[in-house]
């Protein structure tokens, strides 16, 4: 009753091994540590070339490969609850799970397709109406939802039961809010979400490379196989990684363009006049740099050295995504959230980290980067009245005149 009552829940059952049979076979002679080195790199290079063919196909393949991923996310941590619960057969927890997971991401992206691509609402108007309601339609699903929970309660499971409410909402927090932030990120011009992604990816594969072979201080008890060689040469790598893919990336309009909706060919667009932020400028550098190299200055491009922040918080704060993974799994008593990738576990295993990092990349553009945009600040002036519209321009050509930007304009006689 003791052990029972300080565990609060079962053991969720261990996924069997579904290492494909080939590579098994030609791997059957190495020992079980040098076969999963194996297996993770060949799964690891499978898994970079299909994130290079999703990146060739564009922004609109992006976001919904990262709906694909949410919804896969939100399945294996709901699993994992209907699994530890599932003796006491509670009524409509599936079904209210996967009915608010629909609310949220309704609400979600229709908010980002309001705010982004404003002319394409405006013109349809089955769009306009959903736009103007969007928020109330979106409340009063949520209220459904919530009415439909308070119906399910049944006697003796109540605590149970929200219990359950809880996990659901505290997974849409966690999973669906940081998808949400990840798509944003796309919009602002694909590089803001190649670069960090890459960023996590090489601080996973070098962190586990260096510990690989030359771990020998263990890093924090929720992951023992964490070591401190592995994490410190992880950052070095990840930095001078991120420097470098900047400076690739920076050059080419497809990479750092917004995505925008085109009037004339109705269609999304990712091409303009590429900001001062990606264009090489000149900076000085130290006198101990000078010294050893005997440049005085250096070409960059100022999103490197941004880049040189992503890095760092990808290398030092993102694998605290990963503790705080490994410290759930510990929790229910499961090596991974699920085995859909031989070697590396679920999905969420791979993107514990991203979710993190895409919260910090949004708030770093909205705190260091983002300005008032004129475009957006036009959609919405030209989506008013006639009268608005005008009192607007007479102030504003008030306000201008007043500054001495505009000619004083002599009064009519």
């Amino acid at each position: 009753s003791r052990t029972k009552s300080d565990s609060g829940v079962s053991e969720v059952p261990v996924p069997a091994d579904d290492t494909p049979e080939v590579l098994n076979k030609a791997l059957s002679g190495l020992s079980s540590r040098w076969k999963n080195w194996w297996v993770r790199g060949i799964l690891t290079l499978a898994m970079i070339s299909f994130f290079f063919i999703i990146i060739y196909l564009g922004p609109m393949v992006l976001m919904m490969i990262v709906l694909c991923v949410q919804i896969k996310c939100f399945h294996e941590i709901i699993t994992i609850g209907y699994s530890v619960y599932h003796s006491y057969h509670l009524p409509w927890f599936r079904t209210l799970s996967w009915y608010f997971l629909l609310c949220v991401n309704y609400f979600f992206y229709g908010e980002t397709v309001t705010d982004y691509f404003f002319t394409l609402v405006q013109r349809e108007e089955p769009l306009r109406i959903l736009s103007k309601y969007h928020r109330f339609i979106s409340f009063a699903l949520y209220l459904t939802g919530f009415c439909m929970f308070v119906l399910s309660l049944v006697k003796k499971h109540y605590r149970l039961q929200f219990y359950m409410f809880g996990w659901t909402h505290v997974t849409l927090l966690i999973v669906v809010t940081q998808s949400h932030l990840i798509i944003h990120n796309l919009f602002e011009g694909m590089i803001w979400f190649i670069v960090p992604i890459s960023c996590v990816i090489c601080n996973d594969i070098m962190a586990y490379m260096f510990g690989f072979f030359f771990g020998r201080t263990p890093l924090i008890k929720l992951s023992p196989k964490k070591t401190w060689e592995g994490f410190i040469g992880g950052l070095f790598a990840t930095i001078v990684f991120g420097i470098l893919l900047s400076y690739v990336m920076s050059g080419y309009r497809f990479f750092v363009c917004p995505v925008e909706f085109n009037n004339d060919s109705n269609s999304f667009t990712v091409d303009c006049k590429p900001s001062e932020l990606f264009q090489l400028q000149d900076y000085g550098l130290p006198p101990v740099l000078q010294s050893i190299t005997g440049w005085t200055t250096v070409k960059l491009y100022p999103f490197q050295i941004h880049s040189i922040a992503l890095s760092a918080f990808a290398s030092i704060m993102g694998p605290f995504g990963g503790f705080f993974a490994s410290g759930f799994k510990r929790a229910f008593k499961i090596k991974d959230f699920a085995n859909t990738i031989p070697g590396h576990g679920g999905i969420m295993d791979r993107f514990d980290c991203q979710y993190l990092m895409a919260t910090f990349v949004n708030v770093y553009i909205a705190s260091f980067i983002r300005g008032p945009n004129p475009s957006k600040v036009i959609q919405q002036l030209l989506a008013l009245r006639p009268d608005q519209q005008l009192h607007i321009f007479n102030s504003l050509k008030a306000h201008l005149t007043e500054k001495g930007l505009l000619p004083a304009l002599e009064e009519a006689a």
